[in-house]
């Protein structure tokens, strides 16, 4: 498979950064694109809504339906996921890209936001597992995609950060077990992370620390993601995938098309070596 021609994609967090990148990559080709998140009127300081993306997916020759779902709420997810099958006659892929972050030491993380950290990257990630599983049982080439790191458990990936390389971790351990749990079930599930930071909303979060000049921006991850979803899920899954990694191997050689400035030094990401 080359093309997600026809193939039902169902994106958490797809309002904005790399899950609309990834929708409008996947419209391309004429997928059916699920725009499944929480902001369905403009934000006064993040853009990008629902609507703005499902009006994008539709000009960009996919089909759309914008839903507004929190993912911690595993009814309203199990009733998205009904919707969406009945919408579209299926589900082929989960991605798996909602996620919320927060920086801080220990002694400085309000549990409120430690809570929605975990509430969002790890409940939300396996209850929209959970809840995708018996349709994507029915899909000839599923796929879930989880965007979280590989499990470097190197205690200098903890100690700055420990609530926040938790929930993430999280996440790549539902990659770890997920895929070896749904193998007979031929779901592959598998994850995928960024060597270089990307230039998205998220840059805010890091209060300032990195120019958006030194970042790629979201298409290099929404590339490495089509590559990875058009393969074949009983030959690929169990995998923690970098972006430029999966593109270099699929003949990628010119990445300075996706620096935001090529004649800036790249920052490295989280939890990349």
């Amino acid at each position: 498979m080359t093309s997600l021609t026809g193939r039902t994609l169902f994106i958490t967090g797809a309002s904005r950064g790399i899950g609309e990148a990834i929708a409008l990559r996947a419209a391309a080709d004429g997928a059916n694109i699920v725009i499944a998140a929480k902001t369905d009127r403009p934000h006064p300081k993040l853009p990008g809504t629902i609507h703005s993306v499902a009006e994008a997916v539709e000009n960009a020759g996919g089909k759309a339906l914008p839903l507004k779902v929190d993912i911690r709420d595993e009814q309203a997810v199990a009733a998205a996921m009904k919707q969406a099958a009945d919408h579209f006659g299926g589900i082929d892929i989960l991605v798996n890209n909602a996620s919320a972050i927060y920086l801080a030491p220990t002694p400085e993380v309000p549990m409120k936001r430690f809570d929605l950290m975990f509430g969002v990257n790890v409940r939300g990630t396996f209850v929209c597992s959970q809840a995708a599983h018996p349709y994507l049982k029915q899909s000839d080439n599923a796929h879930i995609l989880n965007l979280s790191p590989p499990l470097n458990m190197k205690s200098k990936w903890f100690a700055p950060h420990v609530a926040y390389t938790m929930a993430k971790y999280g996440m790549s351990m539902c990659v770890l077990g997920m895929a070896e749990e749904f193998r007979s079930d031929r779901i592959a599930v598998n994850a995928l992370w960024p060597r270089t930071v990307i230039a998205t909303a998220a840059l805010a979060m890091l209060g300032g620390m990195i120019k958006p000049e030194s970042c790629r921006k979201p298409e290099i991850m929404a590339d490495a993601a089509h590559h990875v979803l058009t393969r074949s899920s009983r030959e690929t899954t169990g995998n923690f995938f970098i972006d430029d990694e999966v593109l270099a191997a699929a003949g990628v050689s010119d990445f300075d098309r996706y620096a935001v400035d090529p004649d800036q030094e790249l920052a490295i990401d989280l939890f990349v070596d």
